[in-house]
């Protein structure tokens, strides 16, 4: 992220963007939005604890959740071995050995940036059929860092406190084996969260919400959308950021063009 030359971590860096807003006035809630009413001037929201929350305008930044292999100690091992992304934590794995589960661009791309830093890179898919684009695939084909194990799929990661492998299967025989690495890049797609807002704000056709040109505004007045919940390509903090400067903005003009009270 900008401005950190040794790095930062998320959770540090997210508790210096909180410690930032209140400064500024902002009141943080912990909790979930259960549902939500968006049409009309005055917003509701209805939290997990019943209190309702009503605002002249609203910004919808819920994110996008990476799909999980569903393995048993996935969650266990997340961040300490176990990730979802290559440019956040590819930089620990230098002249490590690590594994990419996935087929398609997103796969190829995190694997070949892996290169900078592991010694070697397996690229692991369910089938013979690569579904990245010719430029991608050919690409990670040619890194001689790189090794496609095809016909597999990862059964099971092991490790204590840190992973030490996973567990494949082969697709068409049904043989299992152990392959040693110490970190495992899951690359299998992301669905962006929208089941709070769903039926009232419009979606992409890549399910994200659809916001009007390089504005934030949605299809309902007065809310309007930032990060990785309109954003099906690049998910980086800094992006994510950048998109949020643009809806306080535009939620700020929109709070203005009001009538006074």
């Amino acid at each position: 992220f900008p401005g950190f030359p040794e790095g930062v971590m998320g959770p540090e860096l997210m508790m210096q963007m909180q410690k930032q807003a209140e400064r500024f006035g902002a009141e943080i809630v912990y909790d979930d939005v259960a549902s939500v009413s968006l049409d009309g001037p005055t917003k509701s929201l209805t939290l997990g604890n019943g209190e309702n929350v009503e605002a002249r305008s609203v910004i919808v930044a819920t994110g996008s959740a990476y799909r999980k292999l569903g393995l048993a100690d996935e969650d266990r091992l997340s961040g300490y071995g176990v990730s979802w992304c290559a440019t956040c934590d590819g930089a620990f794995y230098r002249n490590k050995v690590v594994a990419v589960v996935g087929g398609g661009d997103s796969a190829m791309e995190e694997a070949t940036f892996l290169t900078r830093f592991a010694d070697k890179v397996y690229i692991i898919h369910r089938s013979e059929n690569i579904r990245a684009s010719a430029v991608m695939k050919e690409r990670a084909e040619q890194d001689p860092k790189i090794e496609f194990i095809l016909n597999a799929t990862v059964a099971h990661v092991y490790g204590d406190d840190l992973v030490s492998g996973v567990g494949l299967v082969d697709t068409i025989t049904g043989d299992e084996r152990t392959l040693d690495v110490s970190g495992l890049f899951i690359a299998i797609g992301s669905d962006p969260r929208t089941h709070v807002v769903h039926g009232q704000l419009e979606l992409t056709s890549e399910g994200t919400i659809k916001v009007d040109g390089r504005s934030s505004r949605t299809n309902l007045e007065g809310v309007f959308a930032a990060g990785d919940v309109i954003d099906p390509s690049y998910r980086q903090a800094v992006t994510a950021a950048g998109s949020g400067c643009v809806a306080a903005l535009d939620a700020q003009h929109y709070l203005e063009s009001l009538p006074q009270e």
